[in-house]
């Protein structure tokens, strides 16, 4: 239609043939428009079946009532398989489209693909665990899932997902909701507990996630001036921005203190370097025996050496939780300065932690 519109415009075209006039438009405006564009440009319309003179006002009448009828007949055709699509949606029936992650159609009907359905079920439980979908997404992509079209799992697509009545075996149409013919993936009790978290605020869900993450050096970081820095963060384009402030600077202003604030993110990362590092010296290794054998007289040095060396490749596995406690358990103060840092470590603490890790009990997040 738009190739013959401009080819009518061109002065290409002199008559246009149809079989009937509904073949050309079933809207009465639409085709009002049409016969503006031929009527400009001297083109003649022609319906092969239908025998009328348009340049007559009875031409021009019969023309409007066969248009009229076309008009009529594609509104009622839209409202028969409209009311089809919703008397089948109430029945339960899947009436097309892409089926939910989870489900894989045969003849017409849904039917649960066990492997993924395995991974909508941990999606709803681990949900619940921690509350956020900005974490699950994270959670999803380390697991290496993705959607039934190969695309990556973001948090939008989870909300729609937790969202989605298909798990609970229903059919939804205008927004009611019918028995399906489908089985279910999820129970009713999985599915209340997660909309009763996501029926709270956004804002409080992200406010509560930060705080069961602790920050790592929560309590152990400290200025040039001796003062605490306490953990902080801001909002930026969507983004969240961690920080370490210094009460100096809190109490007394900006300029109050040479170093005021740092970025959270780079100041855990140079501690927990600064641990690894640690992992892998002698002198420590041999501290460490000691101060385990003071515990528990059957550890040998062998064996702290084991317990050190398997923590270090283990840390990126823990969950973040873990991490601040282990933290907390071995450094007893961070002190920052305008050239560099200093960890001070608790030895006793790197004893109990040799034999948390030889009990296997360190909680790795995979």
């Amino acid at each position: 239609m738009t190739r013959l519109l401009e080819d009518i415009e061109d002065g290409l075209v002199d008559v246009v043939v149809v079989y009937k006039i509904d073949r050309l438009s079933r809207s009465l405006a639409d085709f009002a428009k049409l016969v503006e564009v031929f009527d400009r440009n001297g083109v003649t319309f022609v319906s092969v079946t239908q025998s009328f003179n348009t340049t007559t006002s009875m031409g021009r009448l019969t023309l409007n009532i066969l248009l009229s009828f076309a008009q009529f007949e594609r509104e009622v055709t839209a409202e028969r398989i409209r009311d089809k699509v919703a008397a089948s949606r109430k029945k339960g029936m899947w009436m097309g489209g892409v089926p939910p992650f989870g489900y894989r159609v045969e003849n017409r009907k849904l039917l649960v693909d066990e492997d993924n359905a395995a991974h909508v079920r941990w999606i709803f439980s681990r949900f619940i665990e921690i509350g956020s979908c900005t974490l699950l997404a994270r959670e999803v992509g380390a697991r290496g899932l993705g959607t039934p079209r190969g695309n990556r799992i973001d948090k939008k697509y989870l909300y729609r997902m937790l969202s989605n009545r298909a798990y609970l075996g229903e059919a939804v149409h205008k927004g009611e909701s019918y028995p399906g013919e489908h089985d279910a993936i999820i129970y009713r009790e999985t599915w209340d507990r997660v909309h009763m978290i996501l029926q709270e605020s956004p804002r409080k869900r992200a406010a509560r996630t930060r705080a069961d993450t602790p920050a790592l050096l929560k309590g152990l970081l400290y200025g040039p001036d001796g003062a605490a820095f306490s953990p902080t963060h801001t909002c930026k384009g969507g983004r969240l921005y961690r920080y370490y402030v210094s009460q100096t600077v809190l109490k007394h202003g900006a300029g109050a203190c040479p170093i005021g604030r740092v970025p959270a993110g780079e100041i855990e990362a140079a501690v927990i370097e600064q641990l690894r590092a640690v992992f892998r010296q002698p002198e420590i290794v041999a501290g460490t025996w000691k101060a385990a054998r003071a515990q528990d007289g059957e550890i040998t040095e062998t064996d702290a050496r084991a317990a050190l060396q398997q923590l270090d490749p283990l840390w990126d596995e823990l969950f973040p939780a873990e991490q601040a406690r282990i933290v907390a358990l071995l450094v007893e103060r961070v002190d920052i300065g305008t050239d560099g840092l200093n960890v001070r470590l608790r030895v006793d603490g790197l004893g109990s932690l040799a034999r948390e890790i030889l009990a296997g009990g360190i909680e790795a997040a995979a």
